[in-house]
């Protein structure tokens, strides 16, 4: 493997590049937002593609909703559940 100029391997500078966050479109930001209010980073693909197909403020007030209780434990399962009830709500 070819060392850069800086001594590190092309691979180290992918690895570190990936470390970057790089938001482009607003759907993005409110995504990582609610990855992180409801501590599942792991999903925050899923949030994106929610935050793009839904209203962002519905979403980030829903989060903050379940964010501040306590005694949830999966906070991204119960967001989710909230979220298929709103969607019922708004089909009747």
């Amino acid at each position: 493997m070819k060392k850069s100029t800086n001594g590190k391997s092309y691979l180290d500078l992918l690895k570190e590049r990936k470390a970057d966050s790089r938001v482009y479109f607003r759907h993005q930001s409110v995504g990582l937002e609610l990855a992180e209010l409801l501590d599942d980073e792991k999903h925050k693909s899923l949030y994106m593609k929610l935050a793009k197909d839904y209203d962002s403020q519905v979403l980030l007030e829903l989060a903050k909703d379940v964010a501040i209780r306590k005694n949830i434990e999966k906070k991204g399962a119960y967001f989710m559940k909230l979220l298929a009830n709103v969607k019922k709500k708004k089909k009747r």
